[in-house]
């Protein structure tokens, strides 16, 4: 592995610029086309979450305005209320055993899922996957960023009644001009958190986790005291769109799953942070499907309870909040609780965008150029690419683009499956970590030309049956068939229903068909054609076992943080 400062007595104007861009470094870690400081086996000292900080972790991951609206996805299969909530069970148990098993690797082994992926696919062949996760994560961001703007709009309107009336317009009359101030208010909030490294979050995710905790506490209490009932949505008959009530629970079921599928897939991003063993199982098992299910129950009642009181259906709790100042004629005591409310959606917003999106594609781009992107700069260039991707835009014209983007989950799954299968059942989680950062024959992960053939061949698999539905759906969104069926029961989220009916929501689909194809046929081909790398390294990343080649300069220790 070459050092990332060759020695050059006479460097151009250009060298010299691109060695100075680099990114930070540690001791005895330089940056080369395959690793940087964010990249290696997370060292003993940046291990730094503890069980408590993974219960958090899961306060920020499911209690959130995604897992807020959830419900709309569920009524809008045709279950209802009481049928909702028991998937809700289902789903968030099951969510909390796949975290156990995606972050099993990054809790033993300090890698996250772009490391991860190069024993699997190859070194050159990692990018794919990598790739394909940063891109959707982008368009995820932006609308989790314009629904964050929202949510600035509506504090600051609860300050200044003006600004919340405010009805000027931009973006050819699609984007409020307040929506647009809020937007960019909470990105400047956003890239002051991200200067925080990973390892050091668990205060921020602490006082976000417990600002949207009162929001959904404070919104269950009025709701729930001004009507003394579930709301007019527990009283309803549930009538399945298609299928009957079955198969309607069990796309409710797979909704579910598919709602946290991102998180599931990303798990290893952060269980690698473990300061021991085991840490973050409990909170897996437990804290998941707890916050899952008391987050979407909330989101439900209080929903139900504010159409019987203002008279209309509104999943989003920021919206809920802007009509509630006009409802309540911007009473002064309304608007300062609709102000603490409206911080927690923010403050909701930006843990989970961090938690979800920025580190975890900060990864990603990091993986991809390594000596000039790390997880801070890949999450500011995450931010811009989101920004620009004008969410509101796509929003308001919801119906193909939307469809088009939530089939991307159907890839997602085998990437899982294949994931999952070598490291478990090939591998039996034996891997030999300084390979993974040698980007020649001399890693036993390099295969042929950097790619492993099985895993392409595995994806292609796990994608292939759910590709006639995904087409189907995106030509007519009512279509029923035997195709249709397997793509809505191929996804791990099942939220397109509820954009048809709700256009805010955000999609975020898997497949677990994908998942459980990719993993039989991963596990088939290797068995029929061995890699021939299999049982060599150690199970457990142990300290001051991973060494890096090369040394680093003497200019470049002293390089501050960029």
């Amino acid at each position: 592995m070459s050092n990332s400062k060759e020695a050059d007595p006479h460097p151009s104007r250009w060298h010299r610029f691109l060695q100075y861009i680099e990114v930070p470094t540690d001791p005895g870690v330089p940056n080369t086309p395959w690793l940087n400081r964010d990249l290696i086996p997370m060292p003993k000292e940046r291990r730094t979450y503890k069980i408590w900080s993974y219960f958090i972790y899961w306060c920020i991951s499911g209690l959130c305005i995604s897992g807020y609206t959830t419900g709309s996805t569920l009524l809008a299969y045709g279950l209802d209320a009481t049928q909702a909530i028991v998937s809700l069970v289902i789903g968030g148990l099951i969510v909390g055993v796949l975290c156990v098993t995606c972050g099993w690797m990054g809790e033993r082994h300090h890698i996250g899922f772009t490391v991860a992926c190069r024993f699997s696919w190859g070194m050159r062949g990692a990018y794919f996957p990598v790739i394909v996760r940063a891109f959707v994560i982008i368009f995820w961001d932006g609308l989790q960023a314009y629904w964050g703007g929202q949510a600035v709009a509506v504090t600051i309107g609860a300050i200044i009644p003006g600004f919340a009336h405010m009805k000027q317009t931009l973006a050819g009359g699609i984007l409020l001009t307040k929506d647009f101030i809020g937007i960019i208010i909470y990105y400047i909030f956003f890239i002051a958190i991200m200067r925080i490294p990973p390892e050091r979050l668990q205060k921020p995710f602490i006082v976000s986790s417990v600002m949207f905790s009162a929001t959904l506490i404070g919104l269950l209490v009025w709701a729930v005291s001004n009507t003394h009932s579930g709301g007019p949505l527990f009283q309803e008959q549930a009538s399945p769109v298609h299928g009957g009530t079955g198969w309607a629970m069990l796309f409710g079921i797979t909704a579910i799953l598919g709602a946290w599928g991102g998180g599931t897939v990303g798990q290893s991003d952060w269980t690698r942070y473990a300061n021991r063993p085991y840490a973050p199982t409990l909170s897996q098992l437990i804290a998941a499907p707890f916050c899952i299910i008391v987050c979407a129950t909330i989101g439900i009642i209080v929903t139900s309870c504010a159409q019987a009181i203002v008279g209309s259906l509104i999943w989003e709790p920021f919206l809920l909040l802007a009509t509630l100042q006009n409802y309540y004629n911007d009473s002064p005591k309304v608007r300062a609780a609709i102000f603490f409310a409206g911080l927690g959606c923010v403050c909701a917003q930006l843990g989970i965008s961090i938690v979800l999106n920025s580190v975890s594609a900060g990864m990603d781009l990091s993986g991809v150029v390594p000596r000039y992107i790390n997880i801070r700069r890949g999450a500011y260039l995450l931010a811009f690419l989101g920004l620009a991707s004008n969410p509101w835009q796509y929003l308001s014209n919801a119906s193909t683009f939307l469809t088009v983007l939530s089939g991307f989950g159907i890839f997602f799954a085998p990437f899982s499956g294949i994931l999952l299968a070598d490291y478990f059942v090939v591998r039996r989680c034996m891997i030999k970590l300084e390979d993974c950062y040698i980007g020649d024959k001399r890693s036993i992960y390099w295969y042929h030309n950097g790619v492993n053939w099985r895993a392409p061949l595995a994806w292609v698999l796990g994608v292939f049956p759910t590709m006639p539905g995904l087409i189907m759906t995106t030509r007519d969104a009512t279509a029923w068939n035997v195709w249709v069926r397997i793509f809505h029961i191929a996804f791990f989220v099942g939220r397109f229903a509820a954009i048809k009916r709700c256009l805010k929501h955000s999609p975020k689909f898997g497949n677990s068909a994908g998942l459980l194809i990719s993993f039989v046929a991963f596990s088939v081909i290797c068995w029929i054609s061995p890699p021939g790398n299999v049982g060599i390294g150690v199970l457990y990343h142990e300290e001051n076992s991973f060494e890096v080649e090369g040394e680093l300069e003497t200019e470049e220790k002293g390089k501050g943080p960029v």
